[in-house]
């Protein structure tokens, strides 16, 4: 009769599944391969504190100079508004000052002539009033020269109290509320109205 031993089964069970598992693994494993960022990523992972520590002091140096450049170029920008600001004041007194000297350039020839006529003292009427009419151009021709232009309505212009001042309404067989007749010029320089005309006008019939 046969007699088997349980130990020595399973030991030999054993020893049947070791060498199965054994002929079950692969070959050689090869490693994986990695991509540059994740390559990147596994070195920045193994960089030491000391590694971490220069890299921070090197971006805190650049951030240092930045500021440096930004603070540079902020007074350079506060020196220019601060020169922009002298030269406007500079200008602004000059204009108070000599704004009026183109005017009173343009009157001298006025001031000539009317100097050179009081020097005549045999002078005819006809003399006298053909220098008044040359004088009285020069001087227009001035006014025109700095934008002082007459306000010289016609008869029959509708009245504009911004450039008219009624004298009083008069009947006429005009429109009501127009220009009959000018008793006194007005003057406006720059389009801005410095004497009204002087008008009468025409009343409602």
């Amino acid at each position: 009769m046969l007699v088997i031993n349980p130990t020595s089964v399973g030991l030999s069970i054993f020893t049947l599944c070791s060498l199965m598992s054994e002929s079950q693994k692969p070959e050689d494993q090869k490693p994986t391969e990695l991509s540059p960022e994740e390559q990147l990523a596994a070195d920045l992972q193994q960089d030491s504190p000391v590694d971490e520590l220069s890299q921070a002091l090197g971006e805190i140096v650049i951030l240092k100079a930045q500021a440096e450049g930004l603070k540079d170029q902020m007074l350079r920008a506060a020196a220019d508004v601060q020169n922009a600001r002298r030269r406007a004041e500079e200008d602004v007194s000059k204009a108070r000052k000599f704004g009026i000297e183109s005017f009173a350039e343009s009157l001298l020839p006025v001031l000539d002539s009317l100097e050179a006529g009081l020097a005549l003292k045999d002078a005819t009427a006809e003399q006298i009033r053909e220098g008044s009419e040359a004088t009285l151009r020069q001087l227009k021709s001035a006014l025109e020269k700095n934008k002082v232009i007459a306000i010289d309505p016609p008869a029959g212009e509708k009245f504009e109290p911004s450039k008219h001042q009624g004298i009083s309404m008069v009947p006429s067989e005009q429109e009501a509320n127009t220009i009959v007749a000018v008793l006194q010029k007005g003057y406006s320089i720059a389009d801005r109205v410095m004497r009204p005309a002087l008008v009468t006008v025409s009343a409602a019939k």
